[in-house]
């Protein structure tokens, strides 16, 4: 797979990620897509295991926007590759951004790409 392929592939399925966090169905496509030893870096300073993220999101308040900007593709060995953004999203439209620097690492499993990493640095206002 080429790196035009990669990373159209990869940002598809960030953008399904957002999609589902806004949909309030994030538990489980993060549940499934997740690798069984996954963690996510939060802005906040929590590190968060798979199941831990996969409670958090059952119970989490919608995203009613996102945007992905300044995507950039790493490739990480021959069945790795991270995506390193910048994301901005709102619980409500008109409501204050979530504005951070943010990378996912995904690891080729079995065929299928898989999220072994996920880390968020906020950008101050």
């Amino acid at each position: 797979m080429d790196d035009e392929d990669l990373l159209q592939t990869l940002l598809d399925l960030e953008r399904a990620g957002w999609d589902s966090l806004c949909e309030s169905r994030g538990d489980a496509f993060y549940g499934r897509i997740m690798t069984d030893d996954a963690v996510m870096v939060l802005a906040n300073g929590e590190v968060m295991d798979r199941d831990a993220v996969v409670a958090s999101l059952g119970q989490a308040p919608p995203w009613s926007t996102y945007e992905l900007a300044d995507v950039r593709l790493m490739r990480v060995g021959i069945d790795g590759a991270a995506l390193v953004y910048r994301g901005t999203a709102r619980r409500e439209p008109s409501g204050p951004a979530f504005t951070a620097l943010m990378s996912s690492v995904y690891l080729r499993r079995d065929g299928e790409w898989r999220l072994a990493l996920y880390q968020q640095t906020p950008i101050p206002a």
